[in-house]
């Protein structure tokens, strides 16, 4: 069977461009709306306040356990904007594609985002395509935009974290960030450890429905929890106390990071989510948190304090540290 790769002129705009758009993304990534292959997408009965969140994704590899660089790009912005209390609804996305990545590996990601937005219960309306000279980018990289209407009042923000609220952590941490180092460098004591790669937007519904408004909501992506609570801390100009002992961690996770040197509260994850609210209503939220298939190892890990604007974790023999943010990066383009 003869492979077939990319060539530049699929995106010169010209006849393969309208012949790569029609056979790999709208074949993936159809609906109505983008079915139109106008210029711009008109979007109606969207209802206001809205949340729009863009990232782009460089992960490599583009294939791993539990997920790919396709089902990341959908998975990254849906949750980032269902962080913001809102409702996903619209994906735009745009490919810069190096000339000869092989036909076979655009079609699976293409297969893997459709497959992920449909669960996300989210449509990719719009997009772009660019096809650059071989060396010009690394086989591919892919921007996605998110629109969501946001339904909680108020909405949460890093901002919000108040004394006497309890932190609440979706699932274990460290899987991501491990998982693709474990596939780049082909480290066979890592084969059991999987990507969280998930979409969040359900289960964060479900919490706000359950729990009421909530304070903060975060997904701990690069940097991981530690990182991602010290963001939360100066900007709440909170203390936050972490409890390492709450903390879930995967057997498989701890074991390679104690191999490789590192620490799973500096990891990235794509599948969790930091929830911070009053007392009274964390019951509620971890009871609604643990019925999704992706907040099964829901846990109380913190509480938040009065005081300096920093992150102390409670060690498992009882002494205390201070986590500081992540300075540089564990990994490189994980995400």
């Amino acid at each position: 069977m003869t492979k077939e790769y990319l060539l530049l002129d699929a995106g010169s705009g010209g006849r393969a461009s309208q012949r790569l758009i029609k056979q790999c993304f709208l074949r993936h990534f159809s609906n109505p709306l983008l079915e139109g292959m106008d210029d711009a997408v008109r979007l109606e009965g969207l209802l206001g306040p809205l949340a729009m969140s863009t990232d782009s994704y460089t992960v490599t590899p583009l294939f791993f356990p539990g997920g790919s660089i396709g089902s990341l790009a959908v998975h990254g912005t849906v949750n980032d904007v269902a962080m913001l209390g809102a409702r996903p609804l619209f994906l735009s996305c745009a490919f810069i594609l190096e000339e000869g990545l092989p036909l076979a590996e655009l079609e699976k990601i293409a297969a893997d985002m459709g497959r992920a937005a449909r669960e996300a219960g989210v449509q990719i309306v719009t997009g772009d395509t660019k096809v650059v000279p071989h060396g010009a980018c690394d086989k591919i990289f892919i921007n996605t935009t998110g629109i969501g209407e946001i339904f909680a009042d108020p909405a949460p923000s890093g901002h919000n974290a108040r004394p006497g609220d309890v932190v609440l952590l979706s699932g274990a941490v460290g899987d991501h960030g491990l998982t693709v180092m474990g596939s780049r460098e082909n480290l066979s004591f890592l084969t059991d450890v999987r990507s969280d790669s998930a979409p969040l937007n359900a289960m964060i519904a479900d919490v706000i429905e359950a729990a009421g408004p909530v304070h903060v909501l975060r997904d701990p992506t690069r940097g991981g929890l530690a990182t991602t609570l010290n963001e939360i801390a100066e900007q709440s100009g909170v203390q936050i106390e972490l409890d390492e002992s709450q903390v879930p961690v995967h057997d498989s996770v701890r074991s390679g990071c104690s191999f490789l040197g590192l620490d799973p509260l500096y990891l990235a994850n794509e599948g969790k989510c930091i929830c911070i609210l009053p007392e009274e209503r964390a019951e509620a939220a971890l009871a609604a948190m643990r019925s999704s298939p992706y907040g099964r190892e829901a846990a109380r890990v913190g509480t938040v304090n009065e005081g300096k604007a920093q992150v102390r974790l409670r060690t498992r023999i009882g002494g205390q540290r201070l986590l500081g943010m992540l300075e540089g990066a564990q990994l490189p383009r994980i995400c």
